[in-house]
């Protein structure tokens, strides 16, 4: 598995960033590759809820079934993840009160891997590059963002 690590210091307390991305319906407003949520579970998060997102990755489409393995609200959120091939993903969220409890450092990890094995994973990282890094960051930049947006409307 290759693992991406971004960390970033969101605008709100735990419980307001906590809201925002545990709200399947909110992802697209800060998810950079997501194009569509296509399923979700109905009512809160827990373990065991499902979603089913589209992404574009590098412009081709890629489906993605997701079922929440672990929560501790707010500080932890650990996502299973399948995709095309084989491919398959956990993504952890791991919320830390700052500044008072004021602001939020948001610890975002992502282990993916390839399908085919070390073939696919060679091919991953030719194709892909810095990419996921670069999405991961841009992704929380936007959250950081919407946050801010949500504090002065």
């Amino acid at each position: 598995m290759s693992a991406v690590r971004v960390s970033i210091d969101l605008p709100a307390p735990p419980g307001e960033v906590w809201d925002v991305i545990m709200d399947p319906h909110l992802m697209e407003r800060w998810v950079t590759i997501q194009r569509e949520l296509t399923a979700a579970d109905d009512g809160p998060p827990r373990v065991g809820f499902t979603m089913a997102q589209r992404y574009a990755i590098r412009g081709a489409p890629v489906n993605v079934s997701w079922v929440l393995e672990s929560l501790d609200p707010p500080r932890t959120a650990i996502w299973r993840g399948k995709g095309p091939a084989g491919a398959s993903a956990l993504i952890e969220y791991h919320l830390v009160p700052v500044a008072d409890g004021t602001r939020t450092r948001f610890d975002y990890v992502n282990d993916f891997a390839a399908p085919m094995g070390l073939l696919g994973k060679v091919a991953s990282r030719a194709l892909m590059g810095g990419t996921p890094e670069r999405e991961a960051t841009q992704s929380l930049e936007r959250l950081r963002d919407l946050l801010a947006a949500r504090a002065s409307a």
